[in-house]
């Protein structure tokens, strides 16, 4: 049954105010949870701070006083259902427990938004940094296991494979290789702006819990990693945020980002397997949706446009959805492991010239070597590299396993 925001009344902004009790929520327990109730966990806690700061921007380009007021009451809102959201998790859950969990949502969220999306211009870029973030999952698990004898599979639980993707050694590049072209707005596909937007907060998440976790370690090597991973991490919020259209207006993107929580809520709900979780999704797509009307009203009233005009009739039939993509993954391995970026292309890396930047600009970072690769070569000298391969060999022959002698 087709569902419309706009038709929907949600609750009244100023009657989500909660007080401290509620925000204070129970958190799951790691060793039960289902890892995509984890992972719908860390996507709704991106999702929501990305509304924040998208809010707290918008604010300091408006002089509007009512404008001012409306977002800082939506923002303090958010700031609630963040609260909540990232409450979930528990504290007995490690840095670099929640850390896999992050990569599979990386792995997971990329594969299902590349297999479900319209645009090949989009889909390529997905596909591009799936393989990235495939691999920076194989790092952190064998850093998992080097430091803590712990092995991924107890987080992923077998859904997602843990094994090389493009080496994270070859993923550095020069910024100017991570600016892709955008979309158009006036012709995009509105499920294609609800991909973009989705996983831009996704990968901005994760760049930001890397850059303040790195330093929890005392040992270098582990350091060194969550630094590495993070440069690669804010290259792709770079690679996924040059896709938005900059032509649209404050208000128009306010519009877009309370759509897309509506959006994500209510696919959230769809799959939750945890009853109390899947209420508070519900909660908070009533919220989003009461939200929504307030931005939707200062477009009609700013900017003289009817918000049916830009945003499609219903919510898509399909919700987002965490599931294993397996296959899929292993395809765009076989078929892509050797692209790499010229600037807002993509080429073999056999056709870079000599004097490609990418090469100067890979000279120079991984000089003295890369913490990616020696987390691999410890691993190797300490009884062999973690991997969970479960639908067999490695489909690219040159990443399958090597063995010290």
């Amino acid at each position: 049954m087709a569902f419309n925001p706009l038709e929907q009344t949600g609750i009244p902004v100023d009657e989500q105010f909660r007080n401290w009790s509620v925000l204070n929520v129970t958190p799951f327990d790691k060793h039960t949870v289902d890892p995509y109730t984890r992972t719908r966990v860390i996507l709704m806690n991106g999702t929501e701070v990305e509304s924040i700061l998208f809010s707290h921007q918008f604010a300091r380009h408006t002089d509007n006083p009512e404008l001012k007021r409306a977002l800082a009451t939506g923002r303090r809102v958010e700031a609630q259902q963040q609260k909540a959201v990232n409450g979930l998790n528990p504290g007995d859950q490690t840095p670099l427990e929640t850390t896999l969990g992050y990569e599979q949502v990386a792995v997971d969220l990329t594969a299902w938004l590349a297999r479900h999306e319209p645009d090949p211009m989009l889909k390529q870029a997905l596909d591009f940094a799936l393989l990235e973030d495939f691999d920076h999952l194989y790092r952190y698990a064998n850093l998992y296991d080097l430091l803590y004898g712990g092995k991924a599979d107890a987080i992923t639980q077998h859904l997602t494979e843990v094994m090389p993707g493009r080496p994270t050694v070859l993923e550095h590049r020069h910024p100017h290789d991570d600016v892709r072209p955008h979309f158009e707005t006036h012709a995009v596909d509105p499920l294609s702006r609800l991909h973009v937007m989705t996983i831009v907060a996704a990968e901005q998440q994760t760049m930001n819990f890397y850059m303040n976790h790195g330093t929890d370690w005392i040992e270098p090597i582990a350091r060194g990693l969550y630094a590495e991973i993070a440069l690669i991490e804010e290259q792709h919020v770079t690679h996924y945020e040059s896709l938005l259209d900059p032509l649209d207006s404050w208000i128009a993107n306010w519009v877009f980002h309370e759509y897309n929580e509506v959006y994500l809520y209510w696919s959230m709900h769809q799959q939750e397997s945890d009853r109390r979780i899947k209420a508070l999704w519900e909660l908070n797509c009533n919220m989003e949706i009461g939200q929504l009307q307030v931005a939707c009203d200062f477009m009609r009233r700013y900017e003289g446009r009817d918000p049916a005009e830009l945003l499609p009739a219903s919510l898509p039939d399909t919700p987002v959805t965490f599931e294993p993509n397996k296959g899929y993954v292993r395809q765009v391995l076989a078929d892509q492991i050797d692209l790499r970026t010229d600037g807002t292309g993509y080429v073999s890396v056999d056709e870079l010239p000599s004097d490609h930047r990418y090469f100067a600009y890979q000279a120079t970072v991984n000089e003295g070597g890369a913490p990616s690769e020696q987390i691999i070569d410890q691993a190797r000298a300490h009884g062999g590299e973690y991997r969970d391969e479960t639908e067999g060999d490695h489909p690219v022959a040159d990443l399958r396993p090597q063995h010290v002698s």
